[in-house]
């Protein structure tokens, strides 16, 4: 029912954290796209409990939103990402269709781009990160008509209980950071410099964490990738996941909202793919500018 399109960037462990990529997802590929061989199963298990959905007293005719538990942050507007944990069912008998607790998946959803039910593209607008709130969706707003797997039948109208783990801000080329960074030999050692000290939660072993990065060849100080640009978050399960060891050490002890240089002697764990794919050349050292825009 809810599609996410994760697909894995050439840095092995990381992910470009995208959002749902088809408009009318169906009900059988929610099981199987987001748990099977979706690249986020290298993610950690969500130690979220899975909640209840309280039926609503009548069909939903429009969307209705509940709050149960109010967050905090930026709220989510059209263009953001929203990281989100979920459980789905009919509502006019509780059955449950789908959720993402199970699978310690959570499911990230970009708003406005058409990739899920109207309900949630409208429902999530407003969310905040720690907030939970259940939308009852009508069926227009839903699958309408079109049946959805063995649970969804014509004209059901659905209700979500939905976690908000993340909101990532859209960002534009424009938003990067104008950071100088100058040619210089090999290093023998990693070199981490805090640009920006944020002033949210510190990452944990364990969590997802979610950057924007920019790279440079470390020889001559050439910007070769910038995710800014790209509009693409990057997203990898930090101490989990194997990713290069010169990055996760670089991180160490980063708080949400912070900003750090990283240089990054070649040897730290980038294979000579990994490099190519930031337009680096083998054995040649990299120069990171990392954000860590969230942590869940």
């Amino acid at each position: 029912m809810l599609r996410r399109a994760l697909p894995a960037v050439a840095l092995a462990g990381l992910l470009t954290l995208a959002a749902c990529s088809s408009a009318s997802p169906s009900a059988d590929t929610a099981g199987s796209s987001v748990a099977g061989s979706n690249p986020a199963a290298s993610a950690p298990s969500s130690t979220v409990v899975k909640p209840a959905v309280k039926l609503p007293t009548s069909t939903p005719t429009s969307l209705q939103t509940t709050v149960n538990t109010p967050g905090s942050g930026p709220e989510a507007a059209a263009g953001d990402i929203v990281v989100v944990d979920y459980v789905g069912v009919r509502s006019e008998d509780g059955t449950e269709f789908d959720n993402s607790y199970d699978r310690g998946q959570p499911y990230p959803v970009k708003l406005g781009s058409g990739g899920v039910i109207q309900g949630w593209d409208q429902g999530l607008v407003g969310a905040q990160t720690g907030e939970q709130l259940q939308l009852d969706i009508p069926a227009e707003l839903a699958y309408g008509e079109n049946p959805q797997g063995d649970v969804i039948q014509p004209g059901d109208a659905l209700s979500f209980v939905i976690d908000v783990l993340a909101v990532i801000p859209a960002t534009t080329v424009e938003d990067q950071p104008q950071v100088t960074v100058t040619g210089a030999p090999n290093r023998q050692d990693l070199a981490v410099e805090d640009l920006v000290v944020g002033s949210g939660p510190v990452l944990q072993d364990g969590q997802t964490a979610v950057l924007q990065l920019l790279a440079y060849r470390g020889d001559t100080g050439e910007q070769t990738v910038s995710t800014w640009a790209d509009g693409q978050p990057i997203a990898f399960a930090y101490g989990t996941d194997k990713a290069p060891a010169g990055l996760v050490e670089g991180m160490k002890g980063m708080n949400v909202g912070g900003r750090r240089q990283l240089t990054i002697p070649y040897a730290e764990g980038f294979s000579s793919s990994d490099a190519q794919s930031l337009g680096v050349p083998e054995n040649t050292d990299i120069v990171l500018v990392v954000d860590l825009v969230a942590a869940y």
